[in-house]
């Protein structure tokens, strides 16, 4: 008989179950489990999984599809699918209808498999859960409590505002670093050019008159040289460094400390902490509002929070809820980061000279506000936390938009002194010598 993995949360306790279970198909497994009084949120078939996936590529109607689904049509399809319940369709209707309407790919595959789960007697939830690639743990939970309530029509318009809502801060964020990133771009390619066909001509010049070159047109002279012999190096140079970036991460502690670096790094980030403090709110709102429980709620939460620091805050807040106590205390108590040398170590690679100064001051600065913990301390109280955490993602929300603004207007001025220096020290460097020459022949 096959044995199937499983995750679940207890009913009456909230706690978080990791076992097994033996039977004939998975649908007669999900049956005993609920009947054990679990909420099935993860099941699998051990030594089947191959052949699962053999048989799931034989399925009409599929097409070869590689990655996940994109969250731009995954936020349409959820909007589409809470209007369709809204108006009564039955829900393997309405998944038929939006798979038919759905261009070949991931998504299409993942809806036309939900359809032949449901009509195997699956409930919506289970059937999306066995499509991880389109449908997170965060997804398939809310839509379970939807179940659950006998409200899935409101879970998927909360849902799917909650996703328009994420894409949209997305969106300004994106949009801020684009013009900074185009005019950067263009700069190097502008300077690259000087460097590699300009400057060399002069440099002939000069080597004809055989006369002193000033100490600024000689480094000049000398930034030309290395820019020509190693100019594959410059677009090396930044892929080079996310490799190293990446290797540090895969050990623990190294992504912690740059996580860390992240959060507080000079400029943009203030922007990742609000950022990720503004998601994270919403999300457990969202699920707290949906009928999620608190632990499972907070676990997925920290999964989809992005930032070692914060997982690390979240994981710690669930554990201090299990032995009894509120959310506010432990998440004043464990939002203060600890000593990282990794994270020393990249504030002095990107600020030298004062980087471990400015680190050692600023380390202890607490990655969630008094504000937050002060919010939640009341929505405890008052029984109201999730719209108290709706409140708090709508403030950090503003905050984002306005700090993206800020930034975006300073990074104008900045950019327009770097160009304007560069250019300049080029003009000042090449004219230099040649004033001096011709002042020689006169």
């Amino acid at each position: 008989m096959p044995t199937f993995q499983f995750e679940a949360i207890d009913a009456a306790t909230g706690k978080e179950i990791r076992d097994k279970v033996e039977a004939p198909t998975e649908a007669e497994a999900q049956a005993t489990i609920r009947a054990m009084g679990y909420m099935v949120t993860k099941l699998k078939a051990q030594k089947q999984q191959q052949a699962a996936a053999a048989a799931s590529k034989r399925k009409p109607g599929r097409t070869f599809a590689i990655g996940g689904v994109k969250s731009r049509d995954l936020t349409l399809f959820t909007r589409q699918l809470s209007i369709l319940q809204d108006a009564g369709l039955p829900i393997l209707r309405s998944l038929k209808v939006l798979a038919e309407m759905q261009k070949p790919g991931r998504l299409k595959n993942s809806l036309l498999d939900v359809c032949d789960e449901i009509e195997g007697g699956a409930t919506l939830s289970e059937a999306m859960s066995k499509s991880p690639k389109a449908f997170d743990r965060l997804y398939c939970n809310m839509i379970r409590a939807g179940e659950a309530g006998g409200a899935l029509e409101v879970i998927l318009r909360r849902l799917s505002e909650f996703m328009e809502r994420a894409q949209s801060l997305k969106r300004k964020v994106k949009g801020a670093m684009v013009y900074p990133a185009v005019v950067v771009s263009v700069a190097v390619g502008i300077l690259c050019f000087i460097m590699i066909k300009i400057v060399p001509q002069f440099k002939k010049i000069f080597d004809d008159f055989g006369s002193t070159l000033p100490p600024m047109t000689q480094i000049l002279i000398d930034i030309s040289n290395w820019v020509v012999n190693y100019w594959y190096l410059i677009p090396a140079i930044p892929f080079g460094f996310r490799l190293i970036i990446k290797g540090i991460c895969l050990i623990s502690y190294g992504r912690f400390g740059w996580d860390l670096f992240v959060l507080k790094a000079p400029i943009f980030g203030q922007l990742v902490e609000k950022n990720i403090m503004s998601r994270s709110s919403r999300t457990l709102g969202t699920l707290l509002a949906s009928g999620v429980p608190i632990l499972e709620a907070l676990n997925i939460t920290k999964e989809t929070s992005g930032n070692m620091m914060f997982e690390k805050l979240f994981q710690k807040v669930s554990d201090s809820i299990r032995d009894g106590n509120a959310i506010a205390k432990p998440l004043k108590e464990f939002s203060v980061p600890p000593f990282n040398i990794v994270a020393m170590l990249f504030w002095t690679l990107f600020c030298p000279g004062i980087g471990a100064l400015l680190y050692l001051t600023k380390y202890k600065t607490p990655v969630v506000d008094d504000l937050v913990v002060n919010m939640v301390d009341v929505g405890e109280e008052s029984g109201e936390l999730d719209t108290m955490l709706y409140k708090v993602a709508d403030t950090y929300d503003e905050e984002v938009a306005v700090l993206t603004e800020s930034l975006t207007s300073l990074m104008e001025p900045l950019l327009i002194v770097f160009l304007g220096g560069a250019v300049g020290f080029i003009v000042i460097a090449l004219f230099m010598p040649l004033i001096k020459l011709i002042t020689d022949l006169s």
